[in-house]
């Protein structure tokens, strides 16, 4: 009887604790269900919140300019982050440069939200052009083969949309696009020179408005045109190599210029602040200052590719 009592007694405290258990599972799955919903409507509200703020920059000068950049630049960013991130930037740059140089120099660090957001945007572009300027060669092919086939222009230029990765596809779809409304070639060409033009692709689209304007052979000059930008391509392939060591080297004279700076504030604490109070300091940064920026912009035009 006393065994039966203990088994008896442990299944029953087996059952209340499974029970006991399952409540508990149950109350703790409830909780976390609440506190999710309760999460995602925050971020609901902050991303309306964002969006709104978003919105409200679109329509104000600089977010036109921000959407047109971004857009010309294949990012897929709002424009409100890009100038957020901008911000920041600027305000940790105005802090170290405050900081740990002096306070005139604080005031750069305002400048550097611009210069920041410009630099990104214009290297972005500059990336998108080269790819599609690669894409060039194998487009011309595209459009021979298209027109051989019999196919009208837009038609080979809605299949090269299709057929090439980006930016050539959404670039060629465009113009395709505007093709079928009924836009001029040279109208819609123009417009693709103005977002992606270069060298490489007057030549290409120039050859398509003489050919459709003076009824040539498409098809072989597409094939030379073809042949002749698969040279550029290797040519400016190897000159960009050549280059990108005296490119490196125009960023490293800019960073050399604040790092003298950094340097001689660690040696003596202050320094750079008494030199902007004093006139033969200033002339001194001023000169300083000058010689590397001189410097800096030489050897960037000396190392610029012409697109």
């Amino acid at each position: 009887m006393v065994v039966l009592a203990i088994i008896v007694g442990s299944l029953t405290a087996s059952m209340m604790f499974v029970l006991a258990l399952r409540q508990f599972l149950g109350l703790v799955a409830s909780r976390r269900r609440a506190v999710g919903a309760a999460e995602f409507a925050r971020g609901e509200r902050e991303f309306s919140l964002v969006r709104e703020l978003d919105e409200r920059l679109q329509r104000t000068r600089l977010g036109r300019w921000l959407v047109r950049e971004l857009d010309l630049a294949g990012l897929n960013h709002r424009p409100i982050h890009v100038l957020g991130v901008g911000v920041a930037a600027g305000a940790v740059g105005t802090w170290v440069l405050w900081r740990f140089v002096s306070t005139v120099f604080a005031v750069l660090g305002i400048a550097l939200a611009a210069v920041l957001v410009r630099r990104y945007l214009s290297r972005a572009k500059a990336r998108r052009r080269e790819k599609f300027i690669a894409q060039l060669p194998e487009l011309a092919r595209v459009l021979a083969n298209a027109s051989h086939a019999g196919l009208s222009l837009a038609t080979a230029v809605g299949i090269a949309g299709t057929e090439l990765p980006e930016p050539a596809s959404s670039e060629l779809t465009r113009v395709a696009t505007r093709l079928k409304f009924g836009a001029p070639l040279a109208t819609a060409i123009e417009e693709l020179n103005d977002r992606v033009g270069s060298r490489e692709t007057n030549v290409l689209m120039s050859t398509l408005i003489v050919a459709s304007r003076s009824g040539g052979s498409l098809v072989t000059a597409l094939r030379d045109i073809a042949e002749t930008l698969d040279q550029r391509k290797e040519t400016r392939r190897e000159v960009t190599t050549t280059l990108s060591q005296s490119v490196a080297s125009s960023n490293l004279v800019i960073v050399m210029g604040f790092a003298m700076l950094f340097m001689l504030n660690s040696i003596k604490p202050g320094t750079v602040d008494r030199m902007t109070r004093e006139p033969i300091g200033q002339v001194a940064l001023v000169v300083g200052g000058s010689l590397f920026a001189g410097g800096y912009l030489l050897i960037r035009r000396m190392t610029r590719i012409e697109p």
